[in-house]
């Protein structure tokens, strides 16, 4: 397992993983305090993760600026790789689509599909957008990094 901070994204498993067409797995609190985890479409801008969602998404009511989150993209196929995120929300509402919600659809949809579907929205659509800075890292590829507990049986200890 490669654990750490987020010099970790420039690892080839982290850059694949943050190019690919896999949804997110952002996982935070519900106003009750119970967990929720939802796939969402997702923009890596370098720095920070980005996501974007319509009005009246149910988390737009729970998550706020200053959360802790955690986001997971994983991959299905073995040898499975995993890019897990710890971080800090920022949620603000923006005017019209979202840059990196437009950026997201062309990616997981295509040139012509992504930009068809933005093109599609309201043009008085209100989005709320979810950046997140990573400050805690974990990189698995299954190959030559384990989770900490296979790593434990595989070495004997």
């Amino acid at each position: 397992m490669a654990k750490g901070g987020p010099e970790l994204l420039r690892d080839p498993v982290a850059q694949e993983l943050l190019a690919s067409t896999i949804p997110a797995r952002l996982a935070y609190n519900w106003t009750d305090g119970s967990p929720r985890v939802v796939a969402i479409w997702f923009h890596w801008n370098g720095t920070d993760i980005v996501m974007a969602t319509l009005p009246g998404a149910p988390k737009l009511k729970a998550l706020h600026t200053g959360d802790r989150v955690a986001i997971t993209i994983d991959s299905n196929e073995p040898p499975h790789h995993v890019l897990t995120i710890r971080g800090t929300a920022d949620v603000t509402e923006a005017e019209g689509v979202v840059p990196e919600y437009a950026q997201a659809a062309t990616r997981y949809l295509g040139k012509q599909l992504g930009e068809a579907y933005v093109e599609s929205l309201p043009a008085d659509l209100r989005m709320g957008r979810i950046a997140v800075r990573p400050d805690h890292v974990v990189v698995l590829d299954f190959q030559t990094r384990f989770p900490s507990a296979v790593s434990s049986l595989r070495s004997g200890s």
